[in-house]
């Protein structure tokens, strides 16, 4: 209402917001004519999603911003002239005044382009500290001032930066390395799905088993097994989730950042994985 009311040129929000608008039953009787940038930050976006908002929403020059509230919050963002492969599939570079470099999380090394490690940024921008929280500070920042941020991430050699997952958010299944976004990026393109967010759950025999909670488009329905399937046929057989959830929105903070320990908790309950949560491991 608002667009077609004001004539809105910019629009900034989380991705979840950018895929409720353009499931919304008005979007097809809305001008987008005068839209034409914003900023999409706060959560990972699925690569699709950007391309529609691009496409359906006229908006040509949006960029994306990564970043962390430590970060004041932005680290790397993309220009409104890099080309739209740019723009859909990488955040960017680093902004004005801000370094930043890929790392082993191991061992602090800095890592080469096209390999995946952690991010982490030092500037002006970043933090002094969490109030009152030495322990919680010195764990984030380190003695020459980066800030890691947990999240997994490679540098293209042109120096945009590629999201690729989160540390904290990484499913072990048996002794592999699990990144959620990638499964997410994939059950996206899914004709019948809205928006899907991949969890890990507890289990007694790989330690982690996979998790999509999905919403569906408005009228559609799906079963377990054709998810199951969609991702088996087309991954490899050690990412296809266990379990599938269809549920009707995701719990989220006020910022609108999807809560994903909270789905864990969810799931715990609803499948009763207690005991496999209660293994304590080296």
């Amino acid at each position: 209402k608002c667009i077609n009311e004001k004539q809105i040129t910019a629009f900034h929000g989380v991705p979840t917001m950018f895929i409720a608008m353009l499931e919304h039953p008005d979007f097809a009787h809305t001008d987008f004519s005068h839209m034409r940038t914003g900023i999409m930050a706060g959560s990972p976006c699925p690569i699709k999603v950007m391309q529609d908002v691009v496409t359906k929403m006229q908006m040509s020059e949006i960029c994306i911003t990564y970043g962390q509230t430590e970060a004041s919050p932005a680290t790397t963002m993309s220009k409104i002239t890099d080309p739209l492969e740019v723009r859909v599939n990488t955040v960017g570079g680093a902004i004005f005044g801000v370094e930043c470099k890929i790392v082993d999380p191991e061992t602090g090394e800095e890592l080469p382009d096209n390999t995946d490690g952690e991010f982490v940024a030092r500037g002006y921008n970043i933090m002094k500290g969490y109030y009152k929280m030495p322990k919680a500070t010195a764990s984030a920042i380190d003695k020459d001032g980066w800030l890691h941020t947990g999240d997994l991430a490679c540098r293209t050699p042109e120096g945009n930066f590629r999201i690729t997952g989160r540390l904290k958010d990484m499913i072990i299944r048996g002794g592999e390395n699990i990144y959620p976004k990638e499964i997410e990026d994939f059950i996206y393109t899914h004709p019948k799905v809205q928006d899907v967010q991949v969890i890990g759950v507890p289990d007694k025999q790989y330690g982690e088993e996979i998790m999509a909670c999905i919403i569906l488009k408005p009228g559609e329905t799906a079963t377990v097994e054709e998810i199951r399937e969609f991702v088996a046929t087309h991954m490899a057989k050690h990412k296809t989730p266990r379990y599938v959830a269809f549920v009707d929105s995701f719990p989220m903070n006020a910022a609108g950042k999807i809560l994903k320990y909270k789905m864990r908790e969810d799931a715990i309950k609803k499948y009763g994985l207690q005991k496999a949560d209660s293994v304590v491991t080296a």
